[in-house]
């Protein structure tokens, strides 16, 4: 029998969507839709922001930008192939182009996760050493930091595809989500996939667990700065310019957790839980990043309401 793996130019996947709830994808579509939509408008509305305001070129915000084009590229490559499964059951998607989704999903969250360690670095060093804070991250430095946040995305996922390249797809070629993720690919072969899981499960525990652990430490060193500050107005204004990078830290890491140790380890979860929480993991951060940041931080809102109303702003 000639497997599926070895006859890569007429093979394709067939992406299920959400098990069990194929009556209802249509209308699970149409939220997903406006929640997208108000992605690509929040997040490049944020974006021109930046880019456009000389005053904005800061560290924290060069960070914030990066955070948001790993956000849009993320949700853009699974989005898009999502709505088409719910609203034309165009289920269908090459072997190659199942690859590319992974890789570009994967990657990109490596990254995201790390843009958030180097934005709790920015925190640290503008609160435990603000007068060393413009000579610490200079311009030379944050690229630096974002050279190496491609890079570790790049060469930690590049094996991924790879791994899945080489197994063998006799007969299922159904896969049972609404994107093309690792091992939900992996499991449809019918071969030894202890490479694969091993692999995941390095990288996630390297990442996670190391991003964890350095944003962890960042904020417990700036609390305890922000304790010993001399009056409770220094300690709230202080505290408050973290506000918005904690609760984006939440919103990437619990979502993120749950769809990794649910895939591996959640055989009591219904597949259908574990597959909308990996999903939304993909869909609500992006959206909510930049609403975030735009509502808790002045600058940003105030100049994101002169780039499109110029005349109400005046009266901000």
């Amino acid at each position: 029998m000639t497997s599926f793996g070895n006859n890569l130019s007429s093979s394709h996947f067939i992406l299920i969507g959400i098990p069990g709830m194929e009556d209802v994808q249509v209308w699970i579509s149409l939220p997903i839709f406006f929640i997208y939509l108000i992605t690509l408008l929040a997040n490049i509305s944020v974006l021109l922001t930046i880019k456009t305001k000389e005053s904005l070129h800061q560290p924290m915000y060069l960070f914030l930008s990066m955070l948001l084009v790993t956000d849009l590229i993320q949700s853009s490559a699974a989005i898009p192939k999502m709505l088409l499964v719910f609203w034309f059951n165009l289920r269908e998607i090459s072997f190659e182009g199942c690859l590319v989704q992974m890789f570009s999903i994967h990657s990109f969250s490596i990254m995201g996760s790390s843009i958030l360690l180097a934005m709790a670095f920015d925190r640290y060093v503008a609160i435990c050493q603000p007068l060393r804070y413009s000579t610490i991250l200079t311009n030379p430095l944050i690229t630096k930091i974002g050279v190496a946040v491609m890079m570790r995305g790049t060469l930690l996922i590049f094996p991924h595809p790879f791994l899945v390249r080489r197994l063998p797809f006799c007969n299922s070629r159904v896969i049972e989500h609404t994107y093309c993720e690792h091992i939900a690919v992996a499991k449809l072969a019918c071969a030894d996939i202890g490479i694969n899981v091993v692999y995941g499960l390095v990288v996630a525990l390297l990442v996670v667990g190391v991003d964890i652990m350095g944003v962890t430490v960042s904020y417990l060193i700036i609390l305890s700065t922000i304790f010993n500050l001399p009056s409770r107005e220094a300690r709230r204004k202080v505290g408050s310019t973290c506000v918005s990078h904690v609760c984006v830290i939440l919103l990437a890491y619990i979502p993120a957790l749950f769809s990794f140790v649910s895939q591996r380890f959640g055989g009591q979860t219904a597949p259908s839980t574990q597959i909308i929480i990996s999903s939304l993991y993909l869909i609500v951060p992006p959206m909510l990043n930049p609403i975030i940041y735009g509502i808790k931080t002045k600058e940003i809102k105030r100049n994101t309401l002169k780039l499109f109303c110029p005349q109400k702003s005046r009266f901000q």
